[in-house]
């Protein structure tokens, strides 16, 4: 049961308060107590001296009147005397103790017992003395109505003053009365009960700030700490890590603090380390992913972890065998067997039925148990299921066949590249029929020797750099030259990164559409063929006129002016150089070079093209508007590609003004049947956005809504059969596609139709090729 003594007994707070407490108390009683006493007794000497002072007072200021025996003027003075506050009783008493004068009527002439206690200081004595102590002249007694008096005897004198007929007693009386003195001590009373009220009242104040101010340094520097310090010590006792107590105070209880810290860290390392070793052999026996059992020399199961339980739930007595695989008798290689056998450790790789009738694979590894003897008392088996690995390995192998069969079957050569130096690692049996190398030729070489000498050291970084390139050109063995397509992805093969490349031959693809474009090239000299005509004859009239005139003056023997003659000759030389010009201009387009882009500039190309082809625009009344920028930047081009672009643009725009002419046309008429635009063709070139814009406007007769997604598709025309070929647009869009360009159509029937081409501008480069 516990009492309150029992409950202080185990509290440090309550005892260390209870002590100090009762200590404090005592001292602070003591103090009080003697502190209202002499405040008491100072209060009373200051009452009884203010008594006394009073009572002389009075003899003092009666003298006169007692010399002259002048009892009115002594009533008087008692009387008025005797009204002052405090002031309870004034006497005159004679020296039988009679009162002679009072300031109480009633009381006048009443005789007092001489012999009560309160005159034995005067009248014990056979004659009164005439010095008497104050204290002993002094009487302290309680009043009618309960309060404490005060009263003070002062002796009346015989003086040698009093002589002749008024003297009323005789001289050998030295004593002739007293006066008596009777005050109220209620006030001195109430201040000594307030002083003592407040003297208890601070003691009170005292004792309880500083109980408080103990029991806050008790919580805060001892109980707090200590209960710390119990948790901390509880904590080490339950095996936890109490390497911290938060407790910073840098006295004897900070020391105590670090020293059970330092206790705390050695016993949580302590128990830590082997916490560590408990939970590492029970997860190596318990909670590993594999199978571990332990076996006794007949195979039956004496301990097994927690992933055997599960798998099999074997029971008591069970043999290992019949657990794992449902068997009545051991396996034929047991390596447990082994293990008690030779007391070494032995691994193998099992296959068999589990409980469950599905085929398993075990890697078993065994090892011997020994005594403090060393004798062999147990053997440990782990066995680790290692059936999906297998299952793995078998789809791994199956997969692989599949994708070596479509490596090997892709149409497309692809080569297998070790990424630092391009050296080909492996390739497919689509190189042989593109390459004509053999399997065994190509692998160990550089897939860079594949590229032309110019093109090696360049594709060196392209190959790494870009994923995509097109029109590469790669050497045959046979000499060959293959335009190819190449792709390239990074990869992984044998565990190292490789490069992981495709080419696709399209050598036939753009043997074709150079011979398209060669076909249109040949279609547009047919069509050109009258305004070259046109342009060669008149340097030719010119020649033979030039001819004919000197010939006629040699004949007639005339001579011809030195000025004439250089006229002349200059004007021929000058229309020979014009007809060589337009001749060379026809075998330039006509040729058949390979795609280069290079710096051109577009508006020369366009007035290039116009320039063979005006005569026929004229002699069709047909009227060009030039509007070019003169301050164009140059872009990336084939030069003869794009002046085809052009021209096929200007024989479009030429037909279908025609077309609209013609008489059998009937949008875009007056109600006279003309055509009401004119016969006119602008051309223009600007920059925009990064692009530099040739246009190629025509008053023609448009192209219909229905057909405008399909101009450029090849062979697709609108023209009457044997007009066109339907060739001209499509190579026009593949060849300002390959130069990164673009082209669009805008058109509104009968009133004519806007070719857009816009080509980017290349940015500027190290080399500075623009």
């Amino acid at each position: 049961m516990n009492t309150p003594w029992a409950f202080i007994k185990k509290s440090l707070s309550l005892k260390l308060i209870l002590t100090a407490g009762l200590s404090l108390v005592s001292s602070v009683a003591a103090m009080s107590y003697f502190a209202i006493s002499h405040q008491e007794s100072i209060l009373m000497r200051y009452a009884v001296e203010e008594v006394d002072r009073l009572g002389t007072t009075i003899k003092l200021g009666t003298h006169y009147a007692m010399m002259l025996n002048s009892r009115d003027d002594l009533n008087q003075i008692i009387t008025n005397v005797g009204r002052q506050e405090g002031i309870e009783a004034l006497r005159i008493y004679d020296g039988i103790g009679t009162i002679k004068f009072s300031n109480k009527p009633n009381e006048l002439e009443t005789r007092t017992d001489i012999s009560h206690e309160s005159c034995q200081a005067c009248h014990k004595h056979l004659r009164p003395p005439e010095e008497v102590p104050l204290d002993a002249r002094t009487r302290i007694f309680q009043g009618e109505n309960g309060q404490r008096m005060l009263g003070i005897i002062t002796p009346v004198l015989n003086e040698p003053g009093c002589e002749g007929s008024c003297h009323f007693h005789p001289s050998s009386d030295r004593v002739l009365g007293a006066i008596d003195v009777v005050l109220s001590l209620e006030s001195t009373d109430k201040e000594t009960l307030a002083f003592r009220n407040r003297s208890i009242a601070f003691t009170v104040i005292v004792l309880t700030l500083t109980g408080l101010a103990i029991f806050m340094f008790m919580r805060r520097f001892v109980l707090r700490p200590i209960r710390k310090l119990i948790a901390g010590a509880q904590h080490i006792a339950d095996g936890g890590n109490c390497t911290r107590i938060e407790i910073d105070q840098p006295d004897e209880m900070g020391t105590l603090v670090q020293t059970i810290e330092r206790m705390g860290k050695s016993i949580s390392q302590k128990q830590s380390e082997l916490n560590r070793q408990r939970d590492e052999y029970l997860t190596l026996f318990s909670l590993v992913p594999c199978i571990i059992t332990v076996q006794d020399r007949n195979f039956r199961l004496l301990r097994y972890n927690q992933e055997f339980r599960d798998k099999f739930r074997p029971t008591p007595g069970d043999t290992c065998y019949h657990a794992y695989k449902g068997r009545m008798e051991k396996c034929l290689q047991c390596p447990v067997e082994n293990t008690f056998k030779t007391g070494k450790s032995y691994t193998s790789e099992e296959s068999g039925y589990d409980a469950n009738g599905e085929i398993r694979h075990w890697l078993v590894t065994s090892s011997p148990i020994k005594n403090a003897q060393g004798e062999i008392v147990a053997a440990m088996e782990m066995c680790l299921d290692i059936t999906s690995r297998k299952q793995l390995e078998a789809d791994l192998e199956k997969s692989e066949r599949k994708y070596q069969a479509i490596f090997r079957n892709i149409p497309n050569p692809v080569f297998v590249l070790q990424e630092s130096d391009l050296v080909i690692l492996d390739c497919n049996e689509s190189v042989k029929p593109v390459y004509g190398f053999e399997k065994d030729e190509i692998v160990g070489r550089n897939f860079l020797t594949l590229f032309t000498e110019d093109d090696r050291e360049s594709f060196r970084q392209k190959l790494t750099a870009k994923s995509m390139h097109d029109r590469v050109i790669h050497m045959a063995k046979d000499g060959r030259r293959l335009f190819v397509t190449v792709r390239v992805s990074p990869s992984e093969f044998s565990g190292q990164k490789v490069l992981l490349v495709t080419t696709s031959d399209m050598t036939k693809r753009l043997e074709t559409e150079q011979q398209l474009i060669q076909a249109s090239k040949m279609a547009t000299l047919g069509e050109m063929a009258t305004g070259m005509a046109h342009e060669l004859n008149q340097p030719l009239s010119v020649i033979k006129t030039g001819a004919s005139f000197i010939r006629r003056k040699i004949e007639r023997g005339d001579e011809v002016a030195r000025d004439i003659l250089a006229t002349l000759t200059s004007e021929i030389e000058s229309h020979v150089d014009r007809a060589s010009k337009i001749i060379n201009h026809l075998r330039e387009f006509g040729r058949k070079p390979d795609m280069k882009l290079e710096p051109v500039d577009v508006t020369e190309i366009l007035k290039r093209a116009l320039d063979i082809f005006i005569q026929q625009l004229k002699l069709r009344e047909i009227e060009v508007v030039q509007s070019f920028d003169p301050d164009l930047p140059q872009v990336l081009a084939d030069s003869s590609r794009l002046e085809q672009v052009f021209i096929n643009m200007l024989i479009n725009a030429r037909d279908a003004i025609e077309e609209k002419w013609a008489p059998a046309a009937t949008s875009g008429r007056d109600d006279g049947g003309r055509p009401t635009d004119p016969k006119l063709i602008t051309l223009k070139t600007y920059s925009r956005d990064g692009s530099v814009v040739a246009e190629i406007v025509d008053t023609g007769c448009g192209i219909p809504p229905g057909v405008r997604q399909k101009i450029f598709e090849p062979f697709f025309t609108t023209k009457r059969v044997g007009k066109g070929t339907g060739l001209g647009l499509s190579i026009s869009y593949g060849i300002i596609k390959d130069c990164g360009g673009s082209i669009t159509v805008e058109s509104e029937r009968g009133k004519g139709t806007r070719f857009i081409i816009s080509l980017p501008v290349p940015a500027p480069q190290a080399e500075g090729i623009l």
